[in-house]
C-alpha cells in the first residue's frame, strides 16, 4: 500500500453528498485511510493554458484541501482553494454526475493533457479518453449477444415497428442518468406518439428503445468491475408502481449473487475495460441482459461494503496503485 499520494476529486460540491451512500465519499475516505492527501476541485473551475513558443501546458483547477469524516453534518473540513496545475497530483478521480453533454465532454478534452503516469503527469481515473469514448448506453450495443433487444434511432417508423414487434418497451435518452426521461411504453399505450413529438421538439440526440424486460421486477443488477474483474454486485427493486430501478427515484438495494450468466458478461466485457484504462466500472443486468455501461460516475460501493463486508473502495485503489506502479 502506497501512502503520500496527492489525490484530487473532480466532483459535485461535496457539501451536499450522502456520506453514507456516496461512492465518492467512500473512496475518499478509503484514500484518507492510506495516508493520501485530498483536494476537491468543482470541473467549472478547470483552465487550460495554451499557447506561445516554449510554454508549458497548464491545467489548473481552483483546488481546495480537504479532511473527510463520517460524521453527519461534518463530514468534511476545508482549507483555503488554491489555483494549483493539475499535474502536481499523482490521481484525478473524474467523478462528476452526467450528463454526458458538451461541457463533459470538454472537460474530457482538458484532462487529457494531464492524464499520464510520471513526472508531470496525473492518471486521471477513469481515462478520460475511453470515457468519451464510451458513451454508457451505447457502449453496450458493441455487445449484442450479451443485450436485450435494443434500437437507437432518430427515425419515428423504425420505433413504431420495434414498438409492433415487441409490443412492451423501454425508451429513454442516450445521455441521460438516473432514471431522469425513462417511459415504459406497453402494447396498449396510447402516449407513444406524444413522447416521440415532445422528445424530438426539444432534442436532436436519437433515443434508445429496448424490449422492455419483466425480470426487473425482481431487481436491476448493478456489478462493480475494478480494472475489468467483477468484485460484487448489488440488486436494485424497483418501488412498487415504478418500471426504474434507480435508487434516485426509490429503488431498493438489496444483497445478491452474482450468477454464471453475470460472471460470463464481465469475462467478455472485462479485458476492453482494463485495455481502455477504466477502472471503476458499474455494469446494469437486467435478467440475463446486459443493459449499460457506467464508466462516467458510477455507484454503489456502500451498499456493497454494507451487504458483502468487503472493501470495494479498498479494492478500486489497489488497482489504482498497481497502475502506477507499473
Amino acid at each position: 500500500m502506497r501512502s503520500g499520494l496527492d489525490v484530487a476529486v473532480q466532483m459535485d460540491p461535496l457539501e451536499g453528498v450522502d456520506i453514507n451512500g456516496d461512492s465518492t465519499f467512500a473512496m475518499m475516505l478509503e484514500a484518507q485511510a492510506r495516508g493520501y492527501r485530498l483536494f476537491v476541485y468543482g470541473v467549472e473551475s478547470l483552465a487550460l493554458l495554451e499557447g506561445g513558443q516554449g510554454t508549458k501546458t497548464r491545467l489548473t483547477a481552483s483546488v481546495r484541501p480537504v479532511t473527510v469524516r463520517r460524521e453527519k453534518g461534518n463530514h468534511a473540513t476545508f482549507g483555503e482553494a488554491k489555483r494549483t496545475d493539475l499535474s502536481e497530483m499523482d490521481v484525478i478521480l473524474m467523478r462528476q454526475d452526467p450528463p454526458f453533454d458538451m461541457a463533459y465532454i470538454t472537460a474530457t478534452h482538458l484532462l487529457e493533457h494531464v492524464h499520464g503516469v510520471g513526472p508531470g503527469k496525473a492518471l486521471v481515473v477513469n481515462d478520460p479518453r475511453s470515457v468519451r469514448d464510451s458513451p454508457e448506453k451505447l457502449l453496450v450495443t458493441h455487445y449484442p449477444e450479451l443485450m436485450p433487444p435494443t434500437l437507437v434511432t432518430w427515425d419515428v417508423g423504425e420505433i413504431r415497428a420495434f414498438r409492433q414487434k415487441w409490443k412492451d418497451i423501454i425508451v429513454k435518452p442516450l445521455f441521460g442518468n438516473g432514471g431522469s426521461g425513462v417511459f415504459r411504453i406497453r402494447e396498449d399505450d396510447q402516449n407513444l406518439n406524444a413522447l416521440l413529438e415532445m422528445h424530438f421538439a426539444r432534442s436532436r440526440e436519437p433515443l434508445m428503445i429496448q424490449r422492455y424486460e419483466a425480470a426487473v421486477r425482481k431487481g436491476d443488477k448493478r456489478i462493480i468491475l475494478a480494472d475489468g474483474k467483477p468484485i460484487g454486485a448489488i440488486n436494485r427493486v424497483p418501488a412498487e408502481g415504478e418500471a426504474r430501478s434507480n435508487m434516485h427515484v426509490g429503488g431498493v438495494a438489496q444483497r445478491v449473487d452474482l450468477t454464471p450468466r453475470d460472471i460470463e458478461i464481465c469475462n467478455a466485457i472485462g479485458p476492453m475495460l482494463k485495455e481502455r484504462g477504466l477502472i471503476f466500472v458499474g455494469i446494469d443486468v437486467i435478467g440475463d441482459w446486459l443493459t449499460e455501461i457506467n464508466v462516467t460516475s458510477p455507484t454503489g460501493l456502500q451498499e456493497l461494503e454494507r451487504f458483502d463486508g468487503i472493501n470495494p473502495a479498498g479494492l478500486l485503489w489497489d488497482c489504482i496503485e498497481s497502475r502506477l506502479s507499473a
